[in-house]
């Protein structure tokens, strides 16, 4: 692949983040707001306790 050529979406991302600046940090805001929060071991322990057993394939009606 030549060294030059640069794909449409890299394009598009390029222009886009040149468009819009915040993007990146609106990007790692919402990241932080939906996903890095910190877990309770306490809880987590409780959840693992509470755990059920399953069949391999719950679907499967043994007769």
């Amino acid at each position: 692949m030549a060294n030059n050529f640069t794909s449409e979406l890299t394009q598009f991302l390029s222009q886009y983040k040149s468009d819009h600046p915040d993007a990146e940090s609106r990007q790692v805001a919402g990241r932080a707001r939906l996903w890095d929060k910190d877990l309770d071991s306490e809880q987590q322990e409780g959840f693992r306790a509470a755990r059920v057993p399953q069949a391999p394939y719950v679907y499967y009606q043994n007769d």
